[in-house]
């Protein structure tokens, strides 16, 4: 169920308090809006306007929303116009589950030096338009049997490459395909309803890492898996991924780099239709998607 801009954001029983949310409204469409105590103000500008600017100019304008925003209005995913990229194999976690899935195939070692090379994995992951909200279903490839979410802390970066703020992420990777060949790590990861964010934004100067990180998956009423990691486990600064991401690629409206995940689940556990993946991110959010079948085998 999507939820509506009125409704309360929480994580772990306490409100997020000061966020910006992007808003379809019935009348007049698309829009941000900041929900500080408790109250939804009107932002005179767009993730992108914000984002093309220096970030002390941009928090300027966003502590400037003070008049009041309309409570109708269903929250979507927090992009616009901003392309979403994913850096790989950041935690020692991460390393050691890539590994499991290529040894049959005899790529395995790989990972490891993708792991400790000064050059991070960094790979595109979804246009804005392709993005999943809080709510909706994420995918899983009908012609992948071995499927997992990857709770992930996302970073909201601005044209000159500073971080603006925070998002959750799940970075839907099949480990199937993935395994088979490291060159089908596209197909893996970039396929409909492969990538959710939300279900805001919290500005990098509300809150400060490292994060905890939480995930797990609902069946039938109980939780099939659960796993938690803390974002101190980075192998890379965020700030050192978004400088390599940014070294020869200019992100005129900003971008969302996704920084990897620290929880894999084990081999013997794959995503059916039906699940419901929650991730909750401490002081960032709680993004909550059902999981569908996407495409044909």
């Amino acid at each position: 169920m999507l939820r509506y801009a009125s409704e309360e954001l929480t994580l772990a029983g306490r409100s997020l308090v000061d966020v910006l949310i992007h808003v379809e409204h019935p009348v007049h469409g698309r829009r941000w809006v900041v929900r500080r105590d408790g109250q939804l103000l009107a932002l005179d500008q767009t993730l992108a306007g914000l984002l093309a600017l220096p970030l002390a100019e941009a928090r300027a304008v966003y502590e400037a929303a003070a008049a009041p925003a309309d409570a109708a209005g269903t929250v979507l995913a927090p992009v616009d116009e901003q392309e979403v990229w994913a850096a790989g194999v950041t935690y020692q976690r991460s390393r050691e589950g890539r590994r499991e899935e290529s040894e049959p195939a005899g790529h395995g070692k790989l990972y490891d030096h993708v792991y400790a090379a000064d050059r991070p994995e960094l790979f595109f992951k979804s246009t804005a338009a392709r993005v999943v909200a809080d709510g909706e279903p994420v995918g899983i490839r009908a012609d992948s049997g071995w499927d997992v979410p990857e709770a992930e802390l996302g970073l909201v970066v601005n044209a000159a490459g500073e971080i603006f703020g925070y998002t959750v992420g799940n970075d839907m990777s099949s480990r199937s395909i993935e395994g088979e060949n490291p060159l089908y790590l596209p197909q893996a990861k970039i396929y409909s309803r492969a990538c959710a964010l939300g279900p805001a934004i919290v500005p990098a100067w509300q809150v400060e890492g490292p994060f905890d990180v939480a995930v797990r998956v609902e069946r039938d009423g109980t939780d099939a898996y659960s796993g938690t990691t803390s974002t101190g486990q980075l192998a890379r600064r965020p700030e050192e991924l978004v400088d390599w991401l940014t070294r020869s690629l200019d992100f005129p409206t900003g971008a969302v780099l996704l920084t990897g995940t620290g929880v894999v689940p084990d081999r013997d556990f794959t995503l059916r239709a039906g699940d419901v993946v929650v991730i909750d991110i401490a002081g960032v959010g709680t993004l909550r998607n059902p999981v569908t079948v996407v495409g044909r085998s």
